[in-house]
Formats: C-alpha cells, structure tokens, sequence
C-alpha cells in the first residue's frame, strides 16, 4: 500500500457556512471558488468534491457512483473516513449528482494509469487531462469493478488524507505548535502538552484557505481503523423498512404511465398501426409510433399495457428476420475456419513454438465449447419518469450513468447538457443493463409528444426480449500432453472479442500458447453483462483445463496448482479453496467435486462445487469460494458480492438461455428465462486473502468461475463432459451403478 504515499490528487476547496468543502485538484489552482454557485444551501454538495465537514462536525463523502445493491456508497465513504481519521458514526453520504463537474476523473486515471507514479509536478496536469477526458466521455458509471480500486484508491483515499493534513495545519497555526505535536483521530485534534481537544469543525474555515498537499501521505494497511471493518452500510435500513426509493418509486405531480412494445427482431421498424381498439379504451391518452416502437400514455400502467396489447401492428422486415440460433452458431464456424484459412484473425497472444509442441505431443486434446446470449433480467423492471417543459427536461431513474444519460437525453431532445438533470434512485440490479440509456430516451419523448410527465415501464417481456447482451461465443481448444502428462502448448480460437483483453488468457505455465480470435458480428444487440468476457472466457479455459487434467490422468487440483509456482497469489487462492471444501475426501454415489479458478479486475478467486445429480437433475449442495482482493474494504461486502456473483453465474450456468428464431428472442418472462430460486440456492463459504497486493474489485470476480467449477463438478458425478451452456441442455438421467464404473 505504501506506493500511494507518493500520490496527491487533493486542492482545497471553500468554506461554506462553517463547513469545509475539500475538492480534487483536476487543475492547478483552486475550482471551489468557480463551483460554489452550484451549492444549492450551506450544507449542500460543492461540486467536484469528495468530502465536506459541516459545522456539527458531521463528514460528508460525495460518491460519483449508483448504489444498486452493491454497497459501494458505504466502501468508499469507509475508505475517506479512514484516511482522514473520522468518527465513523459522524460520517455520512451524498451521491454525486449528474453534473459535468462530476465527471469521474479518477475512474479514468485508475483504469489507464494504474499503479504508474505520476511525479508530484505532473499532477494537476494530468488531473487536468484526465477531467477534460471523463467529461467527453460523460463518465460517471459505475461498473467494471472500478469503484474500490479506482474511485476509492485514486480519489476517496487521497482526499481523506488531504483533508486530515490541511485540518492538522490550521490546528497547528490556531494553536501555535508544531504540526508535529498534534494528533488527528475521531474527528478531533488534540496537543497533548497543552491539553488542548477540538472538532474539526473548529478548523474548518482556515483550512479552506489553505493550499492544498500535492502528495498527502497514505496509511498503511497496519494503520487502517475503517477500512478493513464491516461497517452498518447506509443503504440497507431502508432497504429493510421499505422506505428506500428505487427508479419505479418515482412519483410526479400530474404524470402518466406508459408501457412499449419494440419492434420483435432488431432493426426493425413501425410499417402500420391500427390503434383504434386501444384509443377507444377509457383512460388512453394517447398511442405513439416511435419509429422502432410503439408506446400506449394512459391513467396508470396497467391500462396502458393492456391498451397496447390491442394495437394491431405491422413491422417492415428487417434483413435479419430469417436468422436463427442454430443459423448464429454456424456463421460463428464459418469465420472461424476462415480466419485459420485466410490468416484474417487477430492474436491475443503467442508464445513458443506450438506447431512443434503439437508435433512431438505424446496425446494433443480438442474440444469445442459454447455459450448463448444472455439477458441481464434485473428485478426491477427498466423504468423511467421524464418531464419535457419549458426547455428542460427532467428524469427520475435508476442509472449506472447519470451524466452519461444526461448526455443522451439532451442529445435526444435537441437541449444541451444543463438544460436536463437525472434524478438518480436505487437501483433494483443494474449488471451492465442500466449503463443502456433507451429507456429513458423513450421516457422523454413520450412526455415531450403528451406534454405531460410520464412513467415509462417495461414489461418483463419486453425487458427480456429487448435486452443488450452478453454475447453467444463459440470456443476451440487444442491442448498438447508430453508423456508424463505435463501440457506443452495450449491453442485457443473463439470469435468475438470485447473487454477486458485478458480474459481469454490463462494464468498456468504452459511453454508454448496461440490465442486467437475471429470477428463475426450479428444483429444482436451487445451489451456488458456482469463480469463481461471473463464469464464466458472462464467458463472455456477452465474447463479445458479440466480436460487436460483427465486426459493426463491426474487430479483437476493438483494439475492447476502444478502450473501456477510462478503466480503465488494465485496458488494461494486455489490451494485455500481446496483445503477448505476437504479436497480429496470420498463423496457419496451420484455426488462430483469441480473446481475453477480466474482472476479478474484486479481479484483472483477460486471456487469449488459439489453437486448431486439425481434423476437427471443438478442440485448444487455447496459452493467454497476464495478470493484475494489485495485487501477487502468490508469484508462482509466483500462476502455478499461473492455470494451475489456466484448466484448470478449459477443462474446463467444451469439455466440461462436466450435463442433467436426469425430474427427474434424466443423467451419472454421468468418461465422460460428462469432464475436460482431461493430453494435451489447452495450453501456459499467465503475466505478472504489479504494479500496486500493493489485493491482489486468485488461485484464481478465472483461470477466466472462457478460455471466452470459446476460443470467440472458435473463430469465428476457422471462422466459428461460439459462443453454448451446452460447445463439443462444435457440429459444427465444414469444409474449408480453406471456412474461407479466410470471411476
């Protein structure tokens, strides 16, 4: 943690009826002063600052991140407290509202910069840079597992620290006394020699005028006292005594509901309506054609939607209406024996000589694997409430990007950026679809076509069959075994990359690696899904290397550990996992073991299954899951995102599926897209490695491997090996006595 002390992000801000305002210095010189017309009252946020001291004394952390169940409002305001040594029960939050001056900067400087040092002379400069980069960007999303290891460690962490230092030298000049002789702890400074205590509060003003520390020091992680501790998160009282408010909770004096119906194969647009029958039906206000949709305003939502079931409409064929799931696959197989034929693909890596490696192979091993396309199913349908008056155009939801669907929405409405402002709520799951903004677009042309607020809300139809998804992916492996069992080389072909560019990599020392991959694009819609590339990608390479394992007639555990002596953390973690799911131990007839591992966004987990398989069916019993995330902020966050991750991946492994047939998704609702149900869900055991190494991210690490640890899981009980998802493609009905004579 000590590289950090050589960091400084921080400038000092304005003091604001008795409180403190510490911003970040995006550019040298102060910006509080220029901001401060944007603080609606004395305790309200200055823009562009992570925290403020108010006169009571009470600390305020300004999150630019959304609070969808993740915790992150509380993991972030724990890592400010601890830095600037506050009185956790004096501490609260405020989320970033949706305003240029917001633009996270820091986000954009962790994920580019990373660990590189940046010289203290440089800071404002590139700050400078990295701000005017976020607000081109209109980047204020939270996803990619940034939130901790970039806002936190980038922004949180240095303006806590920041702030304690400027706090420190006013005491020290209002006092009289070396800066040396006082001490800064549950927001209070105290000079021993004098016996002398006082809030921060007391030296909020003059440390408001103080030139801010360029490079405050960091503590150690030996020093933290909230970090590190699960605190009470600020989200979770009302969430239990039901006054939280999520986007669907939105209420607007005078406003109406709609619901929409989009064209059912993408690209496809509004030929013809006949809306005679639904504007007939009392409380219709009025049926819209939206060019790729159609929308129905009335009275309430449940009138609208059925007044919209009644719209007779016609769609213009798109080119796409004639393709299948079946016809997708093929064209994958198609580009991908091009690519190798042609030389027209792209490298993700090569290392050796695998042409030779296969030669003098003593077994070479291929396999083929597959996933579907994926819908995002959050539990709170999408929704949106917009209000087009007077020039601007006001929006109440649940986004993972405020600023970004500021942004989209001006765009729409022919209005500039100020002229709209994103009222953000809770989020009733997000997962990568609620950083989309086509529901909110369509909010907001509803209500400019009626001139009234409007509540847009998806059906669950449409939610399903209108998605941006995880893309269907297919996968070719071909591994090399020397006589001892020991693999030589490693080939891997798939189609399609997205992010991040290491997912498909493996972490084992093989000698001698091709990866590479063929562009086939479909008509699709993709969007990011939770955990991204990684979920696919670890559901191939983890099972091939199970694969491998078998093929060489050795233990699935012990293989993998073999190869990873120059990755300790990685050893670690999966030898953790073993050691505590009892590796090894004799299982009861029908059971199997399966075991995975991936690192991704800077967290490297390992998860063991055991699964029983009777009459066909899979009932996942019991999930060991271990995860080094360099250091855990809370470790009961850090739990709750692994068990959550681990759920979302169950889901998708067993069940998940989403087909095209004419163009068009066939599933619709929960009963053809199901969801783990509370009865099905295993028992989850979590243990944490606090590595030291760089902080890495929480609300996506856990779900990549538990497919692969599944279906591992699953050959180990019946001898069938796993190669397409979801596994309720597989007939898995056998007698015991089959299953003992497989070994």
């Amino acid at each position: 943690m000590g590289k950090w002390t050589r960091r400084g992000l921080i400038t000092a801000g304005v003091v604001t009826g008795g409180a403190l305002i510490v911003g970040v210095a995006i550019r040298p010189g102060h910006r509080a002063p220029t901001l401060a017309p944007l603080v609606a009252g004395d305790d309200e946020v200055l823009l562009n600052a992570w925290v403020k001291i108010g006169a009571d004394n009470h600390v305020t952390a300004i999150i630019p991140h959304a609070e969808m169940g993740q915790g992150v409002h509380t993991s972030l305001a724990q890592m400010l407290a601890d830095e600037l040594d506050a009185d956790w029960s004096l501490v609260s939050m405020l989320e970033a509202p949706a305003h240029e001056e917001f633009a996270n900067y820091a986000l954009g400087k962790g994920f580019i910069l990373g660990n590189v040092e940046v010289p203290s002379v440089l800071v404002g400069t590139i700050d400078g840079a990295f701000l005017t980069l976020t607000q081109t960007m209109n980047l204020q999303i939270t996803g990619g597992s940034t939130s901790v290891r970039a806002t936190g460690v980038h922004g949180m962490r240095v303006a806590g620290a920041a702030a304690r230092q400027m706090l420190l030298e006013a005491a020290a000049t209002a006092w009289n006394v070396p800066v040396t002789e006082l001490r800064a702890a549950n927001s209070q400074i105290s000079h021993a020699s004098s016996e002398r205590t006082a809030p921060y509060s007391q030296f909020a003003a003059a440390a408001g005028a103080v030139a801010p520390p360029s490079k405050p020091v960091l503590k150690t992680q030996d020093q933290f006292t909230v970090m590190g501790v699960s605190k009470q998160r600020f989200d979770i009282p009302a969430k239990v005594n039901g006054s939280a408010k999520f986007g669907v909770d939105a209420e607007v004096e005078g406003m109406k509901y709609a619901a929409v119906k989009s064209s059912p194969v993408f690209g496809g647009t509004v030929a013809r309506i006949d809306s005679a029958a639904a504007e007939a039906m009392a409380g219709v206000l009025k049926v819209v054609d939206l060019g790729t949709a159609v929308a129905v305003v009335a009275d309430g939502y449940w009138q609208a939607q059925q007044a919209l079931n009644r719209v007779n409409i016609q769609w213009n064929d798109s080119h796409a209406s004639s393709a299948t799931q079946a016809s997708v696959f093929a064209q994958f197989g198609r580009d991908m024996d091009a690519a190798v034929r042609d030389g027209s693909g792209s490298v993700d890596v090569s290392r050796g000589d695998v042409d030779s490696a296969m030669s003098a192979a003593a077994q070479v091993i291929e396999a083929e694997y597959r996933v579907p396309y994926l819908a995002h199913a959050c539990m709170e349908p999408l929704n949106a409430t917009a209000w087009v008056h007077e020039n601007v155009c006001e929006v109440w939801t649940g986004t993972q990007n405020p600023l970004g669907f500021r942004a989209d929405v001006a765009k729409a409405m022919d209005l500039e950026d100020a002229q709209v402002t994103i009222n953000n709520y809770y989020l009733g799951g997000g997962f990568g679809r609620r950083a989309q903004s086509d529901y909110v677009v369509q909010a907001a042309r509803l209500s400019k076509t009626v001139g009234k607020p409007v509540k847009l809300i998806w059906s669950r139809e449409e939610d399903i069959q209108q998605d941006n998804y995880r893309p269907a992916v297919v996968s070719r492996f071909k591994g090399a075994l020397d006589a001892d069992g020991h693999p030589m080389a490693w080939t891997n072909q798939y189609v399609d990359k997205h992010e991040p560019a290491e997912a498909p990599h493996i972490p084992y020392a093989i000698r001698s690696q091709y990866i590479h991959y063929a562009d086939s694009p479909t008509h699709v819609r993709f969007g990011p899904w939770r955990s991204v590339d990684h979920s696919q990608h670890g559901f191939f390479t983890e099972s091939f290397v199970d694969e491998l394992a078998v093929a060489a007639q050795k233990d699935p555990f012990e293989f993998r550990r073999d190869l990873l002596t120059d990755v300790p953390r990685q050893r670690a973690v999966l030898e953790l996992a073993a050691e505590k799911a009892g590796w090894g131990a004799k299982l009861p007839p029908n059971w199997g073991r399966g075991i995975a591992l991936q690192e991704s966004f800077g967290t490297i987990v390992a998860q063991v299954v055991d699964v029983e398989v009777a009459d066909g069916k899979v009932r996942v019993d019991r999930v060991v899951c271990a995860v080094d995330p360099g250091f855990a902020v809370s470790p009961d966050g850090l739990t709750a995102q692994m068990e959550s991750g681990i759920i979302y991946g169950l889901t998708a492994a067993l069940y998940g599926e989403i087909s095209i047939e004419a163009g068009a998704v066939i599933q619709s609702n929960f009963h053809d897209y199901p969801m783990v149900r509370m009865d099905e869900a295993p028992r989850i055991d979590t243990y944490i490695i606090n590595s030291g190494a760089p902080m890495g991210g929480a609300g996506e690490p856990g779900t990549p491997g538990i497919a692969p640890a599944l279906a591992n899981a699953v050959y180990a009980a019946t001898g069938t090996r796993i190669r397409e998802l979801p596994v309720k493609k597989y007939d898995l009905k056998f007698s015991i006595n089959e299953t003992e004579e497989m070994g």
